[in-house]
């Protein structure tokens, strides 16, 4: 695409190291470097602080799941992005990142909350107790936006994210957590599995499937990562 040519992306990640963060960061790298983009990666949110570097940022990919942000970082982050550099990130890498910041949370517009797992008595203590299957549902309006276009619901067996979100973002998919006999839950719960959100002049792209590499490398969820991280840019 030539019109991507020149364009730099800034590649933060770190935190919870169960989300497997370079890992999963170094998947993506080799389209966004295909896609003419200068990449830059970096282990902590400290370059959001550099407003001069920022302001150059077409694109920040972010895979960082809670740890902290500092003032500056924050401030520089919500600046760029309304200033027209695009954010994309999947699962608890941008959806359950510093949970200290209120500020932060509004800016993405979707928290995680849970993820319910197995029945108590399947399991063992490992990440896979909260490996369910679980469907998601691609709405009507996705079926011409340039980052679902002509997919289809798919199904997945890993983490199925319930996620507390407000009323500006874009939902395009969703998945509906089900009433099991050992859930306090009395009703199905419907939560945004794919959405954006534009903030000033910056476009935001999150999906909740991503937790491990596994999942990110379902034809589908990386379809949607890829097209979302291009679909965010400046």
């Amino acid at each position: 695409m030539a019109s991507d040519q020149g364009r730099k992306a800034l590649v933060v990640r770190g935190g919870w190291e169960g989300h497997a963060p370079v890992e999963a960061t170094e998947l993506f790298i080799p389209f966004l470097e295909k896609h003419g983009f200068e990449v830059r990666r970096a282990d902590s949110p400290e370059p959001y602080a550099d407003s001069s570097y920022m302001s150059g940022v077409d694109l920040i990919v972010q895979c960082y799941t809670m740890g902290t942000i500092q003032p500056e970082e924050l401030k520089g982050l919500e600046a760029a992005i309304r200033a027209g550099t695009g954010m994309a990130g999947w699962h608890g890498g941008i959806a359950d990142s510093y949970r200290n910041s209120s500020d932060y949370l509004h800016l993405i517009g979707g928290q995680f909350a849970c993820h319910p797992g197995k029945h108590p008595d399947e399991r063992e203590g490992t990440q896979a107790d909260n490996f369910v299957p679980y469907t998601v549902n691609l709405l009507p309006e996705a079926a011409a936006h340039p980052i679902t276009q002509g997919l289809a619901d798919f199904d997945l067996v890993t983490e199925q994210y319930w996620v507390l979100t407000d009323a500006y973002i874009d939902v395009l998919a969703t998945t509906t957590q089900q009433v099991r006999p050992w859930d306090p839950w009395h009703r199905e719960v419907t939560s945004p599995a794919l959405w954006t959100r534009q903030w000033g002049e910056g476009r935001i792209f999150v999906t909740t499937p991503g937790h491990s590499l596994d999942v990110l490398q379902h034809d589908t969820v990386r379809t949607i990562i890829e097209r979302g991280m291009l679909w965010a840019s400046r």
